[in-house]
């Protein structure tokens, strides 16, 4: 097993990045948060889990061991392949999840795109207390300006621009319909507009997970 991947970072993407190790380029699929800390020219440290499938053999990386862990674990649970639990933690940090599981929190699991009511009740009952205690805080997961009650209306802010397209793609990508994934996308960028800010695509990504986080399902 890999079990991580010291090396330059060749690029990043909005769902993965090639990190350059013994002249060798590793390709990575990766949560924004993790994606979101590495910069292209530098040397970097993520930890690894390898998922083998008959067609595929696919690096997943992570800023820490207890997300990675935390990816492991999820996958252990009935109905939870690769692509959900990477969804799973792209929405919720693992202290989130592990507070939704022991709160048996069936609400904020069916945030995830492509998890239902049954679903979550399986990842309950599979995962139980295997994640671990809660431990230290979670300072990304304040939800964004656009996700207050009685928002406005992000097309009006923006004038009617389209939301950028490739943060849309990685949204669905990770599982959302494009009409959700659009209209969180416009919202954030409404939001940064109005504060006169230009995000990169990947703090826009995370702002845009965060939106569709707080319930805000199209």
């Amino acid at each position: 097993m890999i079990a991580s991947l010291r090396g330059t970072v060749l690029s990043v993407g909005l769902t993965g990045a090639v990190i350059e190790t013994g002249g060798v380029g590793m390709s990575i699929q990766a949560t924004p948060t993790t994606l979101s800390g590495l910069r292209v020219g530098e040397e970097t440290l993520v930890h690894t889990e390898l998922v083998v499938r008959e067609d595929s053999l696919t690096l997943f990386g992570f800023a820490d061991a207890d997300e990675r862990d935390s990816f492991r674990t999820l996958m252990s649970a009935k109905g939870v392949g690769a692509k959900l639990a990477l969804a799973m933690l792209a929405v919720h940090t693992p202290n989130t999840l592990r507070r939704a599981i022991a709160s048996q929190d069936v609400a904020a699991l069916t945030r995830v795109p492509g998890l239902g009511p049954k679903g979550a009740q399986r990842v309950i009952l599979d995962v139980a207390d295997k994640l671990g205690p809660v431990t230290g805080d979670d300072p990304d997961v304040a939800p964004s300006a656009s996700q207050g009650a009685g928002g406005g209306s992000p097309q009006t802010a923006l004038d009617g621009a389209a939301p950028n397209a490739d943060v849309v793609a990685a949204l669905v990508q990770l599982g959302w319909n494009e009409a959700s994934a659009g209209q969180a996308v416009t919202a954030v960028e409404a939001d940064y507009a109005e504060a006169g800010e230009s995000p990169d695509m990947a703090v826009l990504l995370r702002a845009s997970l965060r939106w569709l986080g707080g319930g805000h399902r199209g």
